[in-house]
């Protein structure tokens, strides 16, 4: 077998649909989940994509994840809502909460929602976008287990807490901002390790909590610009998960808790309650070209903006189809053997 196989998106997105329905889950929420997974391997986010997919079914047989939630709202306001996931996949959560946020931002002018008792939930740019594209700005945050040392611990103390903020533009995609607060993000450190690639001075650190290059010795990454993205990361959990009334750190550094789930925000600002929303966008699409005609850096011969190398390289995958390792491939086929959906031998 080669190192690589190449799946058409569609037929990749019905596979892993039927799949999550094989496991228990509606044929919508299903639905949602694989678009989610998909659109991370369409942009190139590999971490993020069908190679979550062995975890999620194992969660969902362990009954980590729940495949039919019932979501409940703890507290609202005019401009607020509390959210109880009931454990649900973190797509279908963050979708959930994503409508009740931009729902209250076209009432109030701005929509907060907190989730509490999800699990992994995805690539945040994937809701970001959509909210974007209904003319509202977006900042979201995810808050999770400890997976990487606060700034000056030697173990891991704090989440690599996902961070995103989108905004609309006149022309072309919306800008996406999609970051860990980690230098590398775990996912991709797994990938890494998977493939036997070295890492980046700086990246990672061993069981001893010395700084490694050498993927197979990491086991956790390191914050993003030190006490910056260790803080950021704190910050994150309070704003989630204390918020939410469902502290994950803290219990689990106590020991008194170590099963995966996650907590959320989903901030959704409607721009025309500030401005024009065609004002706004002109600005934006003004600011963007005004950085991208400043004189190139040494060494570059380009300047892209956040999301512009993801929508490049969808437009790719979505023509000559998705490259997925055949490692992950095997452990996809396996998975999805177990739950009675057949893979093709090719594509």
């Amino acid at each position: 077998m080669s190192n690589s196989v190449t799946i058409p998106p569609d037929t990749l997105t019905r596979l892993t649909q039927d799949l999550f329905v094989r496991a228990g889950m509606s044929g919508a929420d299903a639905a949602t989940l694989a678009e989610a997974l998909i659109w991370a391997n369409l942009r190139g986010v590999d971490s993020h994509g069908i190679s979550r997919v062995p975890w999620y079914a194992d969660m969902i047989r362990k009954g980590v994840l729940n495949p039919k939630p019932q979501f409940s709202v703890r507290k609202e306001t005019a401009a607020t809502v509390s959210i109880d996931a009931d454990r649900a996949s973190g797509p279908v959560a963050m979708r959930f909460a994503s409508g009740h946020a931009v729902r209250k931002a076209r009432e109030a002018g701005a929509g907060f929602a907190v989730v509490a008792r999800t699990t992994h939930t995805a690539a945040l740019g994937f809701y970001a976008r959509d909210i974007a594209r209904q003319g509202c700005a977006a900042l979201i945050a995810a808050a999770s287990l400890p997976m990487m040392p606060y700034h000056g611990s030697g173990t891991a103390s704090v989440s690599t807490s996902p961070f995103c903020i989108a905004v609309p533009r006149g022309h072309g995609e919306p800008l996406v901002l999609d970051i860990a607060t980690s230098v590398i993000s775990f996912g991709k450190l797994m990938l890494m390790k998977k493939a036997g690639k070295a890492l980046e001075p700086g990246w990672a650190i061993d069981a001893a909590g010395a700084p490694t290059t050498d993927s197979a010795a990491a086991v956790m990454p390191l914050p993003l610009g030190g006490p910056k993205g260790a803080g950021l990361s704190l910050m994150i959990e309070c704003l989630t998960s204390l918020l939410a009334d469902n502290p994950i750190l803290a219990k689990v550094l106590d020991g008194a808790d170590t099963v995966h789930r996650q907590n959320a925000l989903i901030l959704a600002i409607d721009i025309a309650a500030f401005v024009e929303l065609d004002v706004f966008c002109a600005n934006v699409d003004h600011l963007v070209t005004a950085i991208k005609g400043t004189p190139l850096g040494v060494g570059f011969n380009e300047i892209l903006m956040p999301g512009e190398r993801g929508d490049r390289e969808m437009d790719k995958r979505r023509a000559t189809g998705i490259p997925v390792p055949a490692a992950a491939f095997a452990e996809f086929r396996r998975v999805a053997t177990e739950f009675g959906v057949a893979v093709p031998e090719s594509f």
